[in-house]
């Protein structure tokens, strides 16, 4: 739509599902060239496409890290492209949910349950820290327990489960070892889950973890996967909580702020409003819809170009501009040059 050309390389735990849209692109018109699927090694189709003297811009959605890489390529690369390259990247998060002692404890356990477990966490979005008040502590984890362990777990064509498997063995792996070093680890408690297994499938418990470190590394890095990790804080201090989310991480995609005082919505807004590209009320920090909620975070988040909006589409456009004087001037010299 905005005249440019596409090479399309999806994840390669992906392919499927993206062909399938490709080919519903292709059914509904598209022209062939405009976007061309090219599934393969990362590495492979980047060094070759960014090599081109004609390569203009990069859309990235993956690791924090393999962006960075990518940057630095293109750096290197700067002195053989016609252009500046465009670079917009949607990377990694370690989103949290704040509550507020005033926070409606139903409504905060339902959104982390969805918020952390639904997709088996692995989405950019996903919860995976949760910050909770000393003074509704107790009753609120017990709440956040009972149903993390009510989770129907299993094949994901029975649409009575609510988790399937994670989506790959590397993936099991990597959680699974942050797993085991958390409970090896006298600073931290699980309440809920820990269970792995991948005798078939790559199947990991919905898990609930207490840290009494709030900088501990599952409350730090992003696991990507259905572990949420939670933090009990001093309500007496809310500034020195709100510090504490903000700087905890260096991520800064979503995240969930739960009361139902306007005045602490509003103190924890604005406390918060660096700390997250998205930002929830009193609902949980994943799912914003193309086309109405516009999506990024900065930081380590990425670019914050905020996709699925205008402002993400504008990026993809060089704009050009011409002026037509329709009354030249005839001499060059300018009234106020004249003699006093």
């Amino acid at each position: 739509m905005m005249g440019n050309t596409v090479v399309w390389k999806p994840s390669s735990t992906a392919v499927l599902s993206n062909y399938l849209v490709m080919k519903i692109y292709e059914e509904a018109g598209l022209p062939a060239g405009v976007i061309n699927f090219l599934p393969g090694s990362g590495s492979a189709i980047s060094k070759v496409v960014l090599s081109r003297p004609e390569f203009a811009g990069l859309h990235f959605t993956g690791s924090t890290a393999v962006f960075k890489s990518l940057w630095r390529e293109m750096g290197d690369k700067l002195d053989i492209y016609r252009n500046y390259p465009r670079i917009v990247g949607e990377t990694g998060g370690k989103n949290f949910i704040f509550l507020d002692p005033s926070a409606d404890p139903e409504a905060a356990i339902a959104a982390a349950v969805r918020g952390a477990y639904e997709y088996q966490g692995q989405k950019c979005s996903a919860a995976s820290r949760i910050y909770v008040p000393r003074s509704i502590a107790r009753d609120f984890l017990d709440g956040l327990v009972s149903e993390a362990a009510s989770i129907p777990m299993g094949e994901v064509t029975d649409f009575r489960n609510f988790l399937g498997a994670v989506i790959d063995e590397a993936s099991f792996d990597s959680i699974a070892g942050y797993l085991e070093r958390a409970k090896k680890n006298p600073d931290m408690s699980v309440l809920a889950g820990g269970g792995c297994d991948k005798s078939k499938g790559y199947f990991i418990q919905p898990t609930l973890l207490l840290s009494k470190d709030p900088r501990s590394e599952t409350m730090v890095n992003e696991l990507f996967g259905p572990v949420l990790t939670a933090y009990v804080y001093d309500d007496g201090d809310m500034d020195a909580a709100y510090r504490l989310v903000d700087s905890s991480s260096p991520y800064g995609l979503t995240g969930g702020i739960f009361a139902k005082d306007r005045l602490a919505i509003t103190r924890a807004l604005d406390a918060l409003k660096h700390s997250a590209g998205n930002l929830y009320v009193n609902d949980k920090p994943t799912g914003a819809v193309v086309g109405r909620q516009p999506f990024g975070g900065a930081r380590a988040s990425g670019t914050n170009d905020k996709a699925g909006s205008m402002q993400n589409l504008l990026r993809w456009v060089s704009a050009g501009a011409v002026k037509e004087n329709l009354a030249p001037a005839t001499a060059w010299r300018y009234p106020f040059m004249g003699a006093e």
